[in-house]
Order: structure tokens, then C-alpha cells, then sequence
């Protein structure tokens, strides 16, 4: 052990400060002859020295000084007593440092028939004291404001920084009350807080506020402020002290951060330029400024092209041409606007010329001085606004997305004395930047939108006409531009012997390619229908199209993942045959037509339904019903009938009541029943086709039978040129006479019987030949040695049409004629 340093008395016990603890501090165990027994984990920490080197040695060898042995028995004479001993100890460290430890020596204890001491002991190091000088200076220049507030809530004391955020000297402020000194400062509501610090003794933490100071009064600052009672020693609230902080700039983050998040819900609401625009100005007023306009280039609200200079890489006009896209301003019509929406501007903040658009920085003009020279020269008319109106700062921020121009934002404060600063251009940056993403993604769905709409209505029918057979009038309305375009189509296609094709689909998607695809399909079934295929056929052929067509683009979209794949479409096509008054029909999972007869009453026939086109392997069936003179035939696509609710029942029980009504005019019917049955957009395309059924009279028609006899030719060929001439068409009667005997006479040559001669007089004249045969006639061109195989030719070139479809019975040759 250490010996007694010079002047201590080892019968005087030292009373520690920190009591030691042996359970936490380093121990040992150390005999009366002073060898080491024990050595702790703790012991060894502290010194450096594992226990194997240190257990059986003398302790002595661990003191930084000589040893004393007099000292070393008065402390062990304390401790047998049992009173123990503590003192400052120097050791050596393993690594030859000197430590001073704080050391304790404990009662003498026996162990194992031995006389054994336990020494605790913990490094001591040095204290460091505050002096009064460094207190006060501490106190007085802490970059946090302090100030204590007596019992009337009357300064006190206060230190320098205090003074500075506050702008109010020191001397005005002690002896007087925070509210008297700065009221914009929410001095009432901080003054309540200290009330209750005072009241209950509990602090008040990292209040924050707003306001203005003295110091600073044209920037807004914010506080964050601590609240915390001074008590004497007999525990008596004797004051109120508070702390303040400048937390301006985390306050300006946040106010960024929560300003540019709310944009996010409340700009880009809609895909539409002008609105989206708007959405912009309407925010930033009176949030951020007391006006906005949002000027767009002409490129921008242009549908028809993307515009030839919007890139970087492109070059700029001198003075491009914008529009105003969006207006705003706190005072009610926005008189300090020079141009209204709607109508072209060319402001761009002097001097900056057309680079801003492209490729320039915000411009910031914080005192804003209309007398300057470029304003009065380049702006003469927005000078004398600015002027009127008191507008002090702007700032001009270029609207830009995906390396394309938009326009221009500028912002601008006049009632708000405030002027803009850097964080403002921040702000401006953020909002102006999330509204560019917002107006071109309008942009270019405007665009696509305006193509794939004209793309399909100019696919569709421009005119209608079904001839003398049906009346007809449509009406066809493009989904909701949120859905997009869809691939709704109807036909009306003028078919041999006064008959029509009535036909109506739907192509599964929305978009561009519906559209593309619907106009393939629709071009499909006029070519097929000019094939006089009966309607269960001409289905049969387009499911096969849509198969090749659904292949195809799927070998397609690996290459072009731009392409969406052709899944399919439904139709229903009908021929009606004026003659018969007989109506041939066929659906391909397509809703059924309504009919609605002549004395109002209205059903859906029972048509086998089908399945959708592009799914193959299943046959179609075709239907004959009897349609009256004046009967209704109502065909549509299903985004008539879904409604709102989805109820297609309920759509189509609602379709048959508003056509049932009685109308004279087949079109204004057709609109009235769209319209009452949609109320509101949807999101599908809608189409309707009314047909008003006619017959034609027993005087348009004429037939004869025709004998399987060579010399029957010229009787048939008198009678017909007579009902010819009866009808009044001299000019049409040699050409008559020429197609009957051609017609007539291969049927007796090469066909069976029956054979049956037909003339119709419709919009057109027109010659039919039927016979029981069903080979194809072939049109042949003859050499000049040959004595025949003219005759159909011959019908060719006299005829405005002709050609062939295939009955149950057999097949028809037919020819038309122009009637002048």
C-alpha cells in the first residue's frame, strides 16, 4: 500500500464525495503483509494489468511513489478498528502513465484464516470550476436569447442576442412588459404561457411562432421559445425565464415542404391545360403572392403539332408568342392585369429576352421600380400598372418539363409589403415546377386525345343513307376524356335488291389503337358485305380477322411495347330487305337491337347471343324476324345501356321507354334518347343507329318465271323492256333488254331451274336472275376468235354494278342501273 503522504493523519477519516462502489469499480483483495489475493476484472480495466501478474505480488509495486510503510500500518490500524480509510492514491498504469485514484480501504476481514483489507478505488479527474467572469460572459453573447421576467412579467434582465432579435435596446426594455415593447410579436399569447409557469411551476418547451421584429420588420422570422420558473433556496418562484431561438430557416423549409405538398393535391387535378394553369394562380393567391399569370406558348395549347422549338436543341423565335393560360390576383377582377386569358402576350421581365424560356434562371426583382428605364421603354403600359397598383417585387419563374418550354409564371406582391427573397424563388421553383409536369402531361394527352378522336370520327360515317329501304339517323358520343377513346362504330351499307346492312361494334380498349383497330374492322365488314355474305357468315369471316389480327400484334409487342395488343371486339350486323320486309340479323356477344312496331310497343328480339370476335372455335347463328311497314330497329353499343349504376337490364327497360315515344323526326328522336339516358359523362363510347323500316310497293316490283327453254329469252326480254317503259325510263329500256338476255340466257345454259327474273325500281333499276345452281358466274374476257363468253362482260360494261349472292335455294346474278 501507498505510504501516509507528508502531513496526513491516518486516525482522521476522509469522507468521499461519491461513495465507491465495489460492485461497479475496480477492487482487490490484499493480504496484511501487503501481497495481492485478489484482482478484479475492474481493477485490471483501470491499471491495465491482468490478474495473473498481479495476484501473489506485493501492491506496493503498483505505487507511482516510494513506499511508506508507517503510513501503511496507521491505515491498517484504522481499518482493523473498523473504520476504514479513503484518500488520493498515485499508481503506475501498465503503460507507465501515473493515475491518481480516488482510493478506499475497507474493514479488516479474515478470509481463509487470514487478515485480508478490500481496496475499491475509481480514476479522479479533474473538476473544472466556473468563474463568475466566464458565467456572466457565457450568459451574456450564448447565440440563444435569455431573458428573466419578474413576477409582473417585467424585464429584468436580458442578454445581448435577445437584444438583437427584438431590435428594442436594453435599456428600453428592462422595467417594462413584453406586450408594451413589441405587440406584433404575439406578446399576449407568450406573456400567457409565463402566467402558467408561474402558476404551476411547470416549463414550457419549443413554443414556435411567427412575426416581425424591430430588427429585421420587413422579413417574416420564426421562434421557437422555452418557458421555465427561477426558484430561490427555499424553493420560492421567484421569476420566469425564457430562451429563444431563431428558427427562421427550419420554419421557411417546412413552410416550402407543406406549401409544395398541398400543391401536389390541389394543381393537376384534371388533364386540361387552361385549367391546370388556372389551378396554378388560383393557389399561389394569397399564399405566396397578390398576383399570378400563367403565360403558355402557342405550341403548348396547340392540339395539332408539338411545336418547332420547344427543345433546347431547337432554335427560338426573337419574340415568342404566348397565351394567357391562367389569372389571378387578391383584388376582386384582377385590374392590375394588362392582358386577359385567352388572349396574346409577349411579357418577358426586362432584360431577359427569349433564353429565359429555354434555358434561363428565375428572374427576382425584389424592389420592383417601374420608373427604371427598361421598364418605361420595353413595358410602358405594365409600368404604369405596376405604378397604379403599388406592385413592389416580382418574380418571373420559366415553365419547363422533360427539356420542353412551357411558358412563363410571374408572381407578384403589392399589399403584402413583404418583399420576395431567395427562399421565396425556392418556393416559386417548386410550385411552378410541379405545375410544368402537370401542364405537359395535359398537353400531351390533349394531343393524343384530339388524334385518336379524329382518327375515329374520321372512321366513322360522315353520311348515312339507307336508300328507300330504312330511314336511319345516329348519334355517337366519345367516351369521357379521362377514359379515352373507345372503338364504338356503325355502318350503313347500301346492299343488291333495294336491301341494306345495318351494323354496329364495339373493340375492346381505349385509345388510339382501339380507334385504328375499330377502322380496320369496319372496313372489314363493308368488304365482306359487298361479298353479300348472310350475316352469320360475315361474322364467322371476322372472328377469323381478329384472330390473325390478335396474333400478329402479339408476335408485335416484344419489339414494340408501344402497341397494345387486339383482345377482341363485339358486333351485330343485320340486312333488311324491303321487298320481303324480312330482316336477317346476327350477333357476335353483342347486346340485342330493340324493335319497337308501329303502334309504339317495344322488345328485344331473342337473337343466339355468339361469342365476342377473337375468341374462334364457335359458330354464330343468325335470326329472320318480320319487320312491319314503319317498325323501329334500334341498334347501339353497350356504353348506352350501362349507365352509371351498371344495371344493364335497367338501361336497356330505360332504351325502350324513350323510344317508344311517338316522333315524327327519327334524328331528334335518336338525340332526345341519348340524351335522357345519359345525364352525365361516361366513361365508354356511346353510339345509337335508328332504322325506320319501308316496303317497297307491288307497282316497284315485277317477276316473271322463266321456262328452262332457249325461245322463253325473247318473251321474258319484251316483258320486261315494257314494265321498263312503263315505269318511265325509255333510256334505261335497250340496256334492260341487253342484261335480261345475257342474264337470262346463261341461267337457261348453264344453271337449273327454277329460274326466276326479278326487276326492282328503287333508287336504282335493277335486274335479278335467280336459279337453283350454286356455281360461281366467272368474268371472262374473250379472244377475238371466240364465238361467246361476252355475256357477262357485256353486263359489266352496261351495268353500274353487278354480281352475285347465294340464297338457300340457289344464287341471284344481279345488275343495277343509275335511274337520272
Amino acid at each position: 500500500m501507498e505510504p501516509p503522504r507528508k502531513g496526513f493523519d491516518a486516525s482522521t477519516s476522509v469522507e468521499p464525495h461519491d461513495l465507491l462502489d465495489a460492485s461497479t469499480d475496480a477492487a482487490a483483495v490484499i493480504s496484511a503483509d501487503g501481497v495481492v489475493v485478489g484482482w478484479t476484472r475492474g481493477a485490471e480495466a483501470l491499471l491495465g494489468r491482468p490478474a495473473p501478474g498481479v495476484v501473489g505480488q506485493p501492491a506496493a509495486r503498483l505505487l507511482a511513489v516510494p513506499e511508506d510503510p508507517a503510513r501503511a500500518a496507521g491505515i491498517a490500524e484504522r481499518c482493523r478498528a473498523g473504520m476504514g480509510w479513503n484518500g488520493l492514491v498515485p499508481v503506475r498504469h501498465r503503460d507507465g502513465r501515473r493515475i491518481e485514484i480516488d482510493l478506499r480501504v475497507s474493514a479488516a476481514f479474515r478470509m481463509g484464516g487470514q487478515e485480508c483489507f478490500l481496496l475499491s478505488a475509481r480514476e479522479q479527474r479533474p473538476q473544472w470550476t466556473v468563474g463568475q467572469s466566464v458565467l456572466d460572459g457565457f450568459l451574456t453573447r450564448a447565440p440563444v436569447g435569455m431573458a428573466v421576467m419578474d413576477l409582473e412579467l417585467r424585464y429584468i434582465w436580458l442578454n445581448d442576442t435577445l437584444e438583437r432579435f427584438g431590435g428594442v435596446p436594453r435599456e428600453q426594455r428592462l422595467g417594462h412588459r413584453l406586450s408594451e415593447l413589441l405587440p406584433g410579436l404575439q406578446a399576449e399569447t407568450l406573456e400567457g404561457l409565463m402566467r402558467k409557469v408561474l402558476a404551476t411551476g411547470e416549463p414550457v418547451t419549443d413554443y414556435e411562432y411567427s412575426g416581425w421584429s424591430w430588427a429585421d420588420p420587413h422579413r417574416q422570422h420564426a421562434y421557437s421559445t422555452s418557458f421555465f420558473p427561477l426558484v430561490d433556496a427555499e424553493g420560492t418562484t421567484t421569476a420566469v425565464c425564457y430562451m429563444v431561438l431563431d428558427v427562421t430557416e427550419r420554419w421557411t423549409a417546412r413552410r416550402i415542404l407543406s406549401l409544395v405538398n398541398e400543391a401536389g393535391t390541389r394543381i393537376g387535378t384534371t388533364l386540361d391545360v387552361l385549367e391546370t394553369a388556372q389551378e396554378l394562380a388560383d393557389f399561389a393567391v394569397p399564399r405566396f403572392a397578390d398576383f399570378v399569370a400563367v403565360d403558355l406558348l402557342e405550341p403548348v395549347l396547340s392540339t395539332e403539332g408539338h411545336g418547332a422549338w420547344l427543345t433546347d436543341a431547337g432554335p427560338a423565335p426573337a419574340r415568342p408568342s404566348m397565351r394567357r393560360a391562367g389569372l389571378q390576383s387578391v383584388r376582386e377582377g384582377v385590374p392590375e392585369a394588362v392582358v386577359r386569358i385567352g388572349e396574346e402576350v409577349y411579357f418577358l421581365p426586362p432584360p431577359s429576352d427569349v433564353n429565359l424560356l429555354i434555358s434561363g434562371e428565375p428572374v427576382l426583382i425584389p424592389v420592383l421600380d417601374p420608373s427604371d428605364a427598361l421598364w418605361a421603354t420595353e413595358q410602358p403600359e405594365r409600368a404604369a400598372r405596376i405604378r397604379e397598383f403599388g406592385v413592389h417585387s416580382l418574380i418571373s419563374v420559366p415553365m419547363r418539363a422533360r427539356n420542353t418550354a412551357l411558358g412563363l409564371t410571374t408572381f407578384a406582391r403589392s399589399l403584402n409589403t413583404v418583399p420576395f427573397g431567395p427562399d421565396d424563388v425556392l418556393l416559386a421553383q417548386e410550385l411552378v415546377a410541379r405545375a410544368a409536369v402537370c401542364v405537359d402531361n395535359a398537353r400531351r394527352y390533349t394531343r393524343e386525345h384530339t388524334a385518336a378522336v379524329t382518327l375515329q370520327r374520321s372512321l366513322l360515317p360522315h353520311a348515312l343513307t339507307g336508300g328507300t329501304a330504312v330511314e336511319v339517323a345516329s348519334s355517337y358520343l366519345p367516351a369521357d376524356p379521362t377514359g379515352g377513346v373507345g372503338g364504338d362504330w356503325f355502318d350503313v351499307i347500301p346492299l343488291s335488291g333495294a336491301r341494306v346492312g345495318l351494323v354496329v361494334g364495339d373493340v375492346v380498349g381505349h385509345g388510339i389503337g382501339a380507334a385504328a383497330s375499330m377502322g380496320r374492322l369496319r372496313t372489314a365488314v363493308q368488304t365482306l358485305a359487298d361479298m353479300e355474305m348472310p350475316p352469320d357468315e360475315l361474322l364467322a369471316h371476322l372472328d377469323d380477322l381478329v384472330l390473325r389480327l390478335s396474333d400478329e400484334e402479339t408476335e408485335r409487342a416484344p419489339a414494340d411495347r408501344s402497341t397494345s395488343t387486339f383482345t377482341g371486339a363485339t358486333c351485330l350486323y343485320a340486312v333488311y330487305d324491303p321487298v320481303s320486309r324480312r330482316c336477317s340479323m346476327a350477333r357476335a356477344g353483342h347486346p340485342p337491337p330493340v324493335i319497337v312496331t308501329p303502334d309504339g310497343h317495344a322488345y328485344y328480339p331473342e337473337i343466339p347471343a355468339g361469342p365476342p370476335l377473337g375468341l374462334g372455335g364457335m359458330a354464330f347463328e343468325a335470326a329472320e324476324i318480320e319487320l312491319a311497314e314503319n317498325s323501329l330497329l334500334g341498334l347501339f353499343t353497350d356504353g348506352l345501356i350501362e349507365g352509371s349504376d351498371g344495371d344493364v337490364e335497367s338501361g336497356m327497360a330505360r332504351l325502350c321507354e324513350a323510344l317508344a315515344r311517338t316522333e315524327a323526326d327519327l334524328g331528334t328522336l335518336c338525340t332526345s334518347a341519348v340524351q335522357q339516358l345519359m345525364s352525365e359523362p361516361q366513361p365508354d363510347d356511346i353510339a345509337l343507329l335508328l332504322a325506320r323500316s319501308h316496303t317497297l310497293a307491288a307497282d316497284q316490283v315485277a317477276s316473271w318465271d322463266v321456262p328452262a327453254d332457249p325461245a322463253a329469252v325473247g318473251h321474258v326480254r319484251a316483258a320486261a323492256t315494257r314494265q321498263v317503259m312503263d315505269w318511265g325510263f325509255p333510256e334505261q329500256a335497250i340496256t334492260t333488254e341487253l342484261i335480261v338476255s345475257e342474264l337470262v340466257t346463261n341461267a337457261i345454259r348453264y344453271a337449273d331451274s327454277p329460274i326466276r327474273l326479278r326487276l326492282l325500281r328503287d333508287a336504282r333499276l335493277t335486274c335479278e336472275v335467280a336459279d337453283a345452281s350454286s356455281t360461281a358466274p366467272r368474268l371472262r374476257h374473250a379472244r377475238s376468235t371466240d364465238e361467246g363468253g361476252r355475256g357477262l362482260f357485256l353486263v359489266a360494261q352496261l351495268a353500274l354494278r353487278w354480281g352475285a349472292r347465294y340464297t338457300a335455294e340457289g344464287k341471284i346474278i344481279w345488275a343495277e342501273q343509275e335511274i337520272p
